[in-house]
């Protein structure tokens, strides 16, 4: 009987053991030449479970630093699989050369190799924040060392979407901005940098056959210039970039597609930031077959504030909420796929609901103008929950309750502050446990002032703050809901303004020129303070013109009005350069007032 067992313990053993090696991925080294050339003939294709590509032009530009560099960038995580796996498109158009070829499927490494194709291949890939494709400039003066701010982001990092490029394009950069240009390594390409002897468009070394003397000879450089020995090597350098060498993992095509979601999300946790959404996204594809498709079309509906939709993920979150009355993800992967089906269609109906309220009562059309999206989701749950209990429509009392908790919560910042998950459970729990609708709605604004520690805005709360900050947000929100009107044009601010001519701008009132160079810091310079919201030609018009010449012509053209709705002072001694620490404190001040006076009208 002993050895029985024994004998069985051993096969056991034995099964477990050729099971593992059956089911361990299988390593090997891939060229990012032949990745590219991969994915182009249709061999790599993304899952479902996959979000789109979402990087900005500066993290591909640190992406190629780093291989410049040769330093580690990560690794690639594919699986085999068969015909009958849904699938979704790269960013990048791919040819159907792949029949009868074995197909895998990318699991991790989509952001980078959908990069590095585009400057391969020369390809036009839509980057995040910007309206151009991805272009890259080397600099063939670089310094030896690394510039301190390059910080190479790993395909899961979202970046921030106030994150600025290395300058625009059209616009002078300032002394300062030229500094940082100059010691980097790679820029984003402007075509004044590119017609300099030393900047050279990426995608002409990495994705033709031009000789490093062609090129050096298209920046009016000969053989006996002193630098054609240096350039040219760095020019090698790069294309080596084409060679270096990815460890990729295969994950085998017996692994079923759960345990495979299990590995996406485990692999793509690492290093991320408020980005449980995607991992959620991914084990909801899993079961659903098909329900990403969904969410980007629900998504599609939201026009111009699709991508915003698809980047936060806020559908998601709230089909999780109306199954678990709760925020976070950690039991998505035990919820079975037809109470997914059922909380979908319940979380469609309140997500379009708070954006339709939130537009319609606060003028907010462009969602990512708002201080977190989470701000959506308890309007959302308020509005399903009014419908279980059999009411048809929002009471005006109930509709400026709302709004009043809205503004407060937006304006103090009150899912920015940390833990933002957490408070948002805490609010969650109110809706979901209160049965009065107006005492709910009672509680969560007192549970607001609790956490935030009062409502008025001082005007040290607007002190040192810049154009990210909540405050001012909700000031562009007042600014445009109050009828402020243009300068140049004498017409309202509006976001659905056509051309680029027409659109909102953050306007400097002391031109960042004029003040660079004095004794004010640049946290002085671009603050709250120093901005109001023009039409972008307007912007662009008074560029550089000193605030004691521009605000004369406004005052003897438009009245004082014009002026005094910016909340601009009167007192002509506030307009000098030498005045302006005293000009930020009477703005500091009218901004905190100008808010608070909004708030409290909804009493």
């Amino acid at each position: 009987m002993v050895r029985m067992r024994s004998s069985v313990r051993i096969r056991k053993v034995a099964l477990i053991n050729a099971y593992l090696q059956f089911m361990r991925p299988q390593k090997t080294n891939i060229s990012i030449d032949e990745l590219v050339q991969q994915v182009e003939r249709g061999e790599i294709k993304l899952p479902e479970m996959q979000r789109p590509y979402v990087w900005r032009a500066t993290q591909v530009r640190d992406l190629l630093d780093s291989l410049y560099r040769e330093y580690p960038s990560g690794t690639i995580l594919v699986w085999q699989i068969d015909e009958n796996i849904e699938t979704r498109d790269f960013a990048i158009e791919q040819k159907d050369e792949a029949l009868g070829k074995q197909k895998l499927l990318l699991l991790d490494g989509q952001q980078r190799i959908t990069s590095l194709f585009a400057l391969l291949c020369g390809k036009e890939v839509q980057v995040r924040g910007r309206q151009k494709p991805i272009d890259l400039l080397f600099n063939l003066e670089h310094p030896n060392e690394l510039y301190e701010d390059v910080v190479f982001a790993n395909d899961q990092e979202m970046n921030n979407d106030n994150e600025e490029d290395d300058y625009t394009e059209g616009i002078e950069p300032d002394e300062e901005q030229k500094k940082t240009i100059e010691h980097r390594t790679f820029t984003v390409f402007t075509n004044k940098l590119n017609a300099s002897p030393h900047w050279v468009r990426v995608s002409e070394i990495l994705g033709k056959e031009y000789l490093e003397s062609q090129i050096l000879k298209s920046k009016g450089l000969t053989s006996d210039d002193s630098r054609w020995d240096k350039y040219s090597s760095r020019l090698q350098k790069l294309r080596r970039v084409r060679y270096y060498e990815y460890a990729m993992y295969v994950l085998p095509q017996s692994m079923p597609y759960e345990e495979v979601a299990e590995v996406f999300v485990r692999t793509n946790s690492k290093g991320t930031r408020l980005r449980g959404s995607d991992l959620a996204l991914a084990q909801i594809t899993s079961k659903w077959k098909g329900f990403l498709s969904e969410f980007e079309a629900f998504a599609e509906g939201f026009g111009d504030n699709k991508q915003y939709m698809i980047d936060t993920n806020i559908p998601v979150r709230a089909l999780v909420i109306f199954v678990t009355r709760q925020c976070q993800f950690k039991k998505v992967g035990m919820i079975p796929v037809d109470e997914l089906k059922n909380s979908w269609i319940t979380a469609k109906q309140g997500i379009e609901f708070a954006v339709n309220f939130i537009k319609n009562n606060s003028g907010t059309d462009v969602l990512s103008h708002l201080s977190s999206p989470f701000l959506m989701v308890p309007i959302a749950v308020y509005w399903v929950l009014d419908q279980r209990h059999g009411d048809s429509q929002i009471t005006p009392e109930e509709r400026d309750k709302l709004m009043r908790w809205f503004y407060l919560a937006h304006s103090r910042g009150h899912y920015s502050r940390g833990a933002s998950e957490s408070i948002l459970d805490a609010d969650l729990n109110i809706l979901f446990r209160t049965e009065d609708k107006s005492e709910a709605l009672d509680r969560l604004i007192e549970q607001l002032r609790q956490r935030v520690g009062r409502f008025n805005i001082l005007p040290e709360d607007v002190k040192s703050q810049r154009t990210g900050h909540p405050l001012f947000a909700m000031l562009r929100i007042i600014m445009k809901k109050t009828g402020m009107k243009d300068w140049h044009y004498g017409t309202e601010l509006s976001d659905s303004n056509i051309g680029s001519e027409y659109q909102i701008e953050h306007h400097h009132i002391f031109p960042k020129s004029l003040l660079m160079g004095r004794e004010y810091n640049r946290y002085e310079i671009n603050e709250i303070a120093n901005f109001t919201f023009l039409i972008g030609g307007t912007n662009r018009k008074i560029f550089n013109k000193e605030p004691k010449v521009y605000f004369q012509e406004l005052l003897d053209k438009h009245g004082e009005e014009a002026l005094t709705s910016h909340l601009i002072p009167l007192d002509k001694n506030l307009w000098e350069l030498d005045n302006y620490r005293d000009f930020l404190s009477y703005r500091r001040k009218a901004i905190a007032d100008k808010i608070n006076e909004f708030i409290e009208d909804l009493n």
